[in-house]
């Protein structure tokens, strides 16, 4: 049976098409691949430990490593979804840069609205643990129509952001994004939604992929993908928690 497609670019169909193991050789398993996202969760809040406190002794510094931190860990990501095999070792580096990225905005927020993060940690996590469970439960069916709709969704959602990044450039932007209204706050309840989302495609991505005898480095690809939904996610609610903060 063909694997089916995911919202999350890192795993979309065609990730499995040429990994599988060679005759002999120890295959990608469920348990090695939440192993590894396990390894991958625990670099990434290490390293966010680390400069955590780098805006409040010099913001300066901070942004200008912030930017460094962000170009790195995208070079990184783009190097594990073009080099698959490479996942052992460039996403522990895309985890380390993206720990290191979130440090220092996690703190912005921070100072900004006392309790913010934890709230936005909290979230996270619980909405991973409440989709996983519903996801096992069978509580949520992946079908064909719920794959092509969330991935519809998640490439639209992409291309406002690249268009909004573009006119930014040139002093314009698109207000819903970034207002907190209940416009803004709407769009982001559902980009939060549509993220979500993406992880129950994960789930199911990621356990075909494990029925289906791919080489042992796709366990960290798989953790890899999870990740990266799973940092969007995150960003996703500090916004939105952010949005309804402001309206207080």
């Amino acid at each position: 049976m063909a694997l089916m497609r995911s919202g999350n670019p890192a795993l979309n169909e065609s990730v499995f098409s040429h990994t599988q193991a060679a005759a002999g050789e120890e295959a990608m398993t469920l348990q090695g691949a939440v192993h590894k996202t396990a390894i991958l969760l625990f670099l990434v809040v290490a390293a966010s430990c680390v400069t955590w406190g780098q805006l409040r002794v010099n913001p300066a510094h901070a942004m200008q490593w912030t930017m460094i931190w962000g170009i790195a860990g995208f070079v990184a990501a783009m190097v594990t979804v073009f080099k698959k095999s490479w996942a052992p070792v460039t996403a522990p580096v895309y985890a380390v840069l993206e720990g290191l990225l979130l440090g220092v905005l996690s703190s912005f927020f921070e100072l900004q609205y006392p309790g913010i993060v934890i709230q936005a940690v909290g979230l996270t996590f619980g909405t991973l643990a409440a989709l996983l469970l519903a996801y096992r439960s069978g509580l949520i069916k992946v079908t064909q129509k719920f794959r092509l709709g969330v991935f519809a969704a998640t490439g639209g959602i992409c291309i406002l952001y690249l268009v909004s990044m573009v006119m930014g450039f040139f002093g314009g932007g698109i207000p819903m994004i970034h207002e907190s209204g209940w416009l803004g706050i709407g769009f982001s309840l559902f980009v939060v939604g549509i993220a979500a989302l993406n992880l129950v495609l994960d789930f199911d991505f990621i356990e075909r992929g494990a029925e289906s005898n791919q080489a042992k480095y796709m366990e960290w690809y798989a953790g890899f993908g999870l990740v990266v939904t799973l940092v969007w996610l995150y960003l996703e609610i500090l916004r939105l928690l952010s949005k309804v903060n402001r309206r207080r």
